[in-house]
């Protein structure tokens, strides 16, 4: 028998479902793709299924996987985040949530990454589980 029941994962997760939220990190730097599954990893009910490191490789994958989530960097190799969340909406992979953490100013940018379709932007130093399940609430709650 495995630790953990289903009881307390549907307590962890409110109860609502049992399935977990399946997220895809895009990031060309390594170590915040790393911060960032430390992260999803710690969130109750969200889980990591992929990585990517550029913007083509991002739409790649969320047709391939699939997710609930993407966790979308800005600037990236090739095509930017922004560019790279409206591909994967106008794909008709409307279904998938994308937030855009960056370092950017949230100011300048926050109002470009609503209008590619990102749910939400959230700074990378602002980036912990608090704020990714606030996110990712706010954007479930909406749609």
């Amino acid at each position: 028998m495995t630790h953990g029941s289903s009881d307390e994962h549907s307590q962890a997760t409110g109860g609502e479902s049992e399935e977990l939220v399946r997220v895809v990190i895009v990031d060309d730097q390594k170590p915040f793709r790393m911060a960032a599954r430390d992260v999803v990893e710690v969130t109750g009910g969200f889980e990591v299924v992929g990585e990517a490191e550029s913007g083509e490789e991002s739409v790649e994958l969320a047709a391939r996987l699939q997710p609930d989530l993407v966790l979308m960097d800005l600037n990236l190799p090739g095509i930017d985040g922004l560019e790279a969340t409206r591909r994967i909406h106008a794909s008709g992979e409307k279904h998938i949530v994308v937030l855009m953490v960056s370092t950017y100013e949230a100011d300048e940018f926050a109002p470009r990454a609503e209008e590619a379709g990102a749910a939400a932007y959230i700074s990378k130093s602002d980036f912990g589980p608090d704020q990714l399940e606030e996110a990712w609430t706010a954007a479930t709650r909406s749609s």
